[in-house]
């Protein structure tokens, strides 16, 4: 048994790493989170999440989990619904507003049904998407329960239907490209922070969001008030469609050519990126709001309640 400090304050597990594609880009996070929750006086405990996980959280006896987990298991309601059993508290979204979120067909609905603007998506087969084109380009392919980019293909006018990898789930998004800038908004709790304009050479792809360099963020973005007041008003909804808690993250992007009709919002992250370059700490910051206290924050928010 992990023995508790004497004087220390509240057992945070950060779970961190996993299983997923974003393995990588959850160390980092977790790391953050690690040292910042030490900052703040908490006894932390860095924990990588593997197949053993209920055993170490039974024997590391946590007063709460601050989740760091990105993707798959660690995201989208499996590892929420394990915390939910042990009976730990947990921070970010619970077990059903996890899965929505992660499955952004079935967030593109509930997004339709309040009246949030979505553009137009189906669900192919890896097979499907190489025979033809399955919707007019331009087009994105993606798979249905993944972030950060991954597996992301962007298919041109002109362009062939695109041989998917063999990683790639079989059964994958075609979605309508959005022509635009690339914007985000945190939200924190009941409060959406602020919109940041996301400027890149290319494609927003995984290298671009967590390579330094890779893209740099203008927080606030320099909008029209009717697009900023937008950007901000869709991102709490779309926080409070899907039922999340916490810090969330919603990204959109918008055609300035057609004004607001041009504003499309393209997914919500229930567990946003904490590392060195990610957004939602950068919000927070510009809010007033220093990263230890973020982390904090977000640690006396967690509950266990799906």
């Amino acid at each position: 048994m992990v023995g508790r400090l004497a004087g220390a304050g509240p057992r945070v597990a950060v779970l961190m790493g996993g299983l997923s594609a974003e393995r990588e880009v959850s160390l980092s996070s977790g790391h953050e989170c690690a040292k910042a929750l030490r900052v703040a006086g908490y006894d932390v405990v860095a924990l990588d999440a593997g197949r053993d996980l209920a055993a170490r959280l039974q024997e590391i006896k946590p007063d709460c989990v601050f989740n760091a987990l990105h993707g798959r298991f660690g995201e989208d309601g499996c590892v929420q619904g394990l915390l939910e059993w042990l009976e730990i508290p947990y921070t970010h979204s619970g077990v059903l507003a996890s899965a929505l979120a992660m499955d952004k067909t079935a967030s593109k609905a509930a997004y339709a049904a309040a009246g949030l603007p979505i553009v137009a998506s189906v669900l192919a087969s890896r097979d499907e998407v190489a025979q033809g084109h399955v919707m007019a380009p331009p087009y994105v392919v993606k798979p249905n329960n993944e972030g950060s980019s991954v597996g992301v293909y962007m298919v041109r006018p002109g362009e062939n239907a695109p041989r998917l990898a063999q990683s790639m789930p079989e059964t994958v998004m075609v979605e309508a490209y959005a022509p635009g800038r690339e914007m985000t908004v945190a939200v924190m709790g009941a409060r959406a922070l602020a919109v940041t304009d996301i400027l890149t050479d290319g494609w927003y792809d995984f290298d671009a969001k967590y390579k330094p360099g890779g893209s740099t963020h203008e927080v606030p973005a320099r909008l029209p008030d009717e697009i900023s007041a937008a950007c901000l008003d869709f991102a709490l909804r779309a926080h409070r469609t899907l039922g999340c808690r916490g810090l969330s993250r919603t990204d959109f992007r918008w055609d300035e050519s057609r004004g607001l009709a041009g504003l499309i919002l393209l997914e919500t992250n229930t567990q946003p990126g904490m590392t060195p370059t990610s957004l939602a700490p950068e919000q927070a910051a510009y809010c007033g709001i220093s990263f230890p206290d973020l982390c904090d924050w977000i640690v006396k928010d967690a509950s266990c309640n799906r």
